[in-house]
């Protein structure tokens, strides 16, 4: 048989399958991940209205079919990203999470209160304000300097400045 401790990528695959179905039907026996069970499932409790709206903006983010539910597909998709995702697909859901208002743009108003959602939500003193933080972006990143930032100018901006790609990271509620 070989080496008992090698395992094909079908098999690892199969197996962290298993084990993302079985956690998500412990968590979810009903296979249908509420908006109430995704707070509760990430610890997310009394939270204010700006923070609220950002995990709710997030979780309609997971909820491709936009029925009000994440199944274990979405379930799979989402830590699939979270996990396994490349640097422009991350990027690429960032930029639809902090494009609030669908325009295909971020404003700095969006990515503020995007950023003061997730410190409120972290906690966490962290090494920039949120002000501070969005200042930071838009004075590296707004290319044309007119307010807003388009997909190509935020992927392109925060890859080509690691200083911004690790506050991102770091900033991001799934630590």
């Amino acid at each position: 048989m070989g080496n008992s401790s090698s395992m094909s990528v079908k098999e690892l695959s199969a197996c962290h399958s298993h084990q993302w179905y079985r956690k998500f039907m412990t968590e979810c026996p009903s296979g249908q991940l509420t908006f109430y069970e995704f707070k509760k499932f990430f610890g997310l409790k009394n939270l204010s209205e700006t923070s609220n709206e950002y995990v709710k903006t997030m979780f309609k983010t997971f909820d491709i079919n936009d029925d009000g539910c994440i199944d274990f597909m979405e379930y799979v998709a989402a830590l699939s990203l979270v996990l396994k995702g490349g640097v422009q697909q991350k990027l690429r859901w960032y930029f639809k999470l902090f494009d609030v208002d669908g325009s295909g743009c971020i404003d700095r108003e969006e990515l503020l209160l995007i950023f003061k959602a997730i410190e409120a939500i972290n906690g966490v003193e962290q090494e920039f304000s949120a002000e501070e933080l969005t200042d930071m972006v838009f004075n590296k990143i707004d290319v044309n300097g007119d307010g807003e930032l388009s997909l190509d100018e935020f992927i392109e901006g925060i890859q080509a400045d690691e200083v911004l790609s690790v506050m991102l990271d770091r900033s991001f509620i799934f630590r």
